[in-house]
């Protein structure tokens, strides 16, 4: 069951239901605990100024935490996934306008578990722009698109490039190329999505020497040649992919790395 809270009363005639003038940032309950809300919350603001939105002097850090953790406390929450959204009220003058917010708890989902491996295959009709805006999580048609797209062809994601041709992300999350001793992983500057739980990830994989992270830029062939691939997804955890077109990947390693990081939360 899902839990959802306004910041006050639901009106229709905002900006977020009229023109998708709203930005999102998924927290994350382990154990009864936020963890890693730090990130969390300094990639909010930073989605916020980016889309010059006003941002309330109550928006601390600290106010963040109490809030979530009366709600967790409040319903016996352990695990859960937050799903946090910000967005102008309806206003003529867009950056004088005020802010409220939306978030909904998706109780007993976790990041901290490998979700069910994925088919995925490449989409050319639409691709992901790369300026200033490009790794927020933002409304966008072509995640809408490539989403039909995917269930169309039975197809559980699909990779997304940029105007290069180049791999940006996929629907859901970003790319994460495994070759040897090397994770490859696209480039912020790609369309890669800004992400607090692949930044936590590579880090301590990097800092426990795991493996070499390499921030890269990736023609769509590379995943042919990959001997693992992993989506990292704020929303939906860590999912392997099981299949490109007729090459099929497995999962060991990343199972592996992916273990190894759920333990430092215990």
């Amino acid at each position: 069951m899902n839990l959802s809270f306004f910041s006050e009363p639901a009106e229709v005639a905002n900006r977020a239901f009229l023109y998708g003038d709203c930005v999102q940032v998924s927290f994350f309950v382990h154990q009864g605990n936020l963890i890693m809300a730090e990130e969390c919350y300094f990639y909010l603001m930073a989605s916020m100024r980016k889309m010059r939105m006003a941002i309330p002097l109550t928006y601390t850090l600290e106010y963040f935490q109490e809030l979530f953790t009366r709600h967790i406390s409040e319903n016996q929450i352990s695990a859960a996934v937050i799903r946090f959204f910000v967005y102008r009220k309806k206003s003529v003058e867009l950056v004088r306008s005020n802010t409220a917010y939306y978030f909904e708890i998706h109780k007993d989902a976790t990041v901290l578990a490998l979700q069910q491996p994925y088919e995925i295959d490449m989409i050319k009709e639409v691709g992901v722009n790369v300026n200033l805006l490009s790794g927020l999580h933002v409304h966008a048609a072509e995640n809408i698109y490539a989403a039909a797209y995917a269930a169309d062809n039975d197809l559980d994601d699909v990779i997304l490039l940029n105007p290069s041709k180049r791999i940006a992300r996929c629907i859901t999350g970003n790319l994460l190329l495994l070759n040897g001793n090397t994770i490859r992983v696209p480039k912020q500057t790609e369309g890669a999505f800004i992400s607090p739980l692949l930044e936590n990830f590579v880090t301590f994989l990097h800092k426990q020497k795991h493996a070499v992270i390499e921030e890269a830029e990736m023609i769509a062939f590379e995943t042919q040649k990959a001997e693992e691939i992993l989506i990292v997804s704020d929303t939906k955890g860590f999912i392997p992919v099981e299949k490109i077109r007729s090459k099929n990947f497995g999962s060991e390693r990343f199972r592996s790395f992916v273990n190894a990081w759920i333990a430092s939360f215990n």
